[in-house]
């Protein structure tokens, strides 16, 4: 079966491969994958910017919905033909203690698809029975492959913040988590909504106009904007969604005093200046990764629902082979989100 493999660890080193059909064990099922996002963690690994390590070679994707065609003998909860969507962490350990709290996505030896362990981007994947959740019939394949990322702004915005109604919010980076992360905020009652992107993002800072924004800046604007809206004080939260590491700085210059900082974006490169600014302001930092059980069952509902809107995201739905186009225009800027199908659309039930 095609898959899009990331073989090494050099610039550009993935390319549509022949695999053979996954095995799988008494706790697995057999999925025949209907959709697989394209993340921005895909596409750094295509170009070699990752500070996470990868099991060489590995099949990209960790967004993916489809359809059970093949059950473990243990598995009780999910039967063939069954419409599921999948967490990521494909690899834990149970008896963690992190694990034991209902917060595997924080164990150490977690591993997830797509770097971990092979991913979505092929046409049948193996699946641990605990990673599967059922999505609803009246939910596309399509929209339920983008559960994880609306998980990943949720856990961000909602779980990690605190915002409250009335809050003006700052995301640095109009990337798909960015932009996700500006739905949610709305969602929890921001006041005022700013989103910072440079120039090269002007398609993207427009659709998170289109998304609820109430204003996009560029760096050198920020500081003197937020001087000049309520108090002068600053944004009440920051959420730096950039995955570059030097944006830090401006979340610290514009952050209020007792305000939070969420950093959602990764970032390798190193932060060279001081943090003393997050001891003189007495603000709150929180890390987000990942998401775990509720998450999911919460946004799975609010897709279903409605209240999470996926269209001024998703730019373009293209089969396996298309992937290459795929991953640069995302890369320019020229697409928000795409989705593969690895199967045509009149194969997919």
């Amino acid at each position: 079966m095609p898959a899009i493999v990331n073989y090494a660890a050099e610039p550009h080193s993935v390319e549509l491969r022949e695999v053979p059909l996954p095995d799988i064990g008494e706790d697995d099922v057999l999925m025949k994958v209907a959709a697989v996002g394209v993340c921005g963690s895909d596409l750094h690994q295509w170009t070699g910017q990752i500070s996470w390590t990868v099991n060489y070679p590995c099949i990209l994707g960790h967004e993916f919905a489809g359809t059970i065609v093949r059950s473990g003998k243990r598995v009780k909860s999910f039967s063939e033909g069954d419409r599921v969507v999948s967490e990521t962490a494909a690899v834990i350990d149970e008896n963690s203690p992190f694990s034991k709290r209902g917060l595997y996505n924080l164990d150490s030896s977690r591993l997830g698809f797509g770097y971990g362990v092979n991913g979505a981007m092929t046409q049948y994947v193996r699946v641990p029975e605990r990673c599967l959740h059922p999505i609803p019939n009246n939910l596309t394949f399509v929209k339920a492959s983008l559960t994880e990322p609306c998980c990943v702004a949720y856990n961000a915005v909602c779980c990690m913040g605190r915002i409250q109604p009335g809050d003006a919010v700052l995301v640095l980076g109009p990337g798909p988590i960015g932009l996700l992360c500006v739905l949610m905020a709305k969602l929890a009652g921001a006041g005022h909504l700013v989103v910072c992107g440079l120039p090269a993002d002007h398609l993207r800072l427009n659709k998170a106009v289109e998304i609820g924004a109430h204003h996009t800046l560029y760096p050198e604007e920020v500081s003197e904007y937020f001087k000049n809206i309520a108090d002068g004080e600053g944004a009440d939260v920051v959420i730096d969604a950039t995955g570059y590491s030097p944006s830090f700085e401006t979340a610290m210059d514009v952050v209020r005093p007792a305000g939070q900082i969420i950093k959602v974006g990764w970032g390798p490169q190193p932060m060279n200046f001081s943090l003393d600014r997050i001891i003189q302001k007495a603000v709150t930092v929180k890390g987000s990764f990942s998401h775990h059980w509720m998450i999911w069952e919460r946004v799975i509902s609010m897709l279903q629902s409605g209240q999470i809107n996926l269209d001024p995201v998703l730019s373009r739905i293209s089969p396996l082979e298309e992937w290459h186009e795929c991953f640069e225009k995302m890369h320019h800027g020229e697409y928000v989100k795409t989705v593969l199908e690895p199967f045509s659309s009149e194969t997919i039930q």
